[in-house]
């Protein structure tokens, strides 16, 4: 009977969690982890300091995003821009495709103003549900933005066939944009009509890098280095599979079986 699981497997697995393990202590004990710079969002700070200057609202869409991870990563980045906005005084307007996540957009701003002791500048109106559907929800985006004129756009989420309709009708509008998908077919046309552009891993180090949290930050570390760990066993594992079919050596013999299971 086919297994799936081979020692190889397992002992890359065993690898992997000491290595994520290793880092969220290290960070949870207080030591500096390194990561690097990731321009688009650092171009975040001045995105809400332009709505603020301006005296004009950022407009935050979430695009397609459901209640998944997609979604709840983008929450994670409302959750930082929220903060900064209310710190700052200044409007956020987020726009929803999906009711649960309005709920949970909704609080997490609320919180934001609260926590910046702000909370008489929290509107709730400016949590908006538009449409499930897709082109519904992108004509009441691209709406929004002639009618409350944001200084920043930022797109956070999935976006899929409305993506180029929201960042040509947010440039022609003069609005500064930073957008970020896992949805790799739409990174182009965002690279073309945005500012700044969050590219593939960088989305989902997003949360991380922007809080600073040690839990996320020593377990992205950690996911790097793994990454890392296999990119090691797979170059070896090519290497030593190579020399055994030009050398009948018992030990490459032994290591070839390892990494073929």
């Amino acid at each position: 009977m086919a297994t799936h699981g081979t020692l190889t497997i397992y002992v890359l697995e065993g690898l992997m969690i000491v290595f994520i393990l290793w880092k969220i202590i290290s960070a949870r004990m207080g030591k500096e982890l390194f990561i690097r710079k990731i321009n688009g969002l650092n171009a975040i700070e001045e995105a809400v300091g332009r709505s603020t200057e301006m005296g004009k609202p950022l407009l935050y869409s979430f695009g397609m995003s459901g209640f998944g991870i997609v979604g709840l990563q983008s929450l994670a980045i409302l959750s930082y821009i929220a903060n900064m906005s209310a710190r700052y005084e200044s409007k956020i307007i987020s726009a929803y495709s999906d009711s649960l996540l309005l709920a949970a957009g909704d609080e997490v701003t609320r919180e934001a103003y609260e926590n910046q002791g702000v909370s008489d500048l929290y509107d709730p109106g400016d949590s908006r549900f538009l449409s499930e559907n897709q082109f519904a929800y992108t004509s009441s985006v691209v709406g929004i933005m002639y009618r409350e004129k944001p200084a920043s756009i930022v797109y956070m989420g999935f976006f899929a066939g409305e993506a180029l309709i929201l960042t040509e009708n947010g440039q022609a509008s003069g609005a500064m944009q930073i957008a970020g998908t896992p949805e790799t077919i739409q990174v182009p046309f965002f690279l073309a009509s945005c500012d700044w552009t969050i590219i593939g891993d960088e989305y989902y180090a997003a949360a991380a890098y922007l809080s600073k949290e040690p839990t996320m930050l020593g377990s992205l570390v950690g996911q790097d280095w793994s990454k890392l760990l296999i990119l090691i066993f797979i170059i070896s594992g090519f290497i030593v599979c190579n020399l055994n079919s030009f050398f009948d050596w018992n030990i490459l013999n032994i290591i070839s079986k390892f990494w073929t299971g």
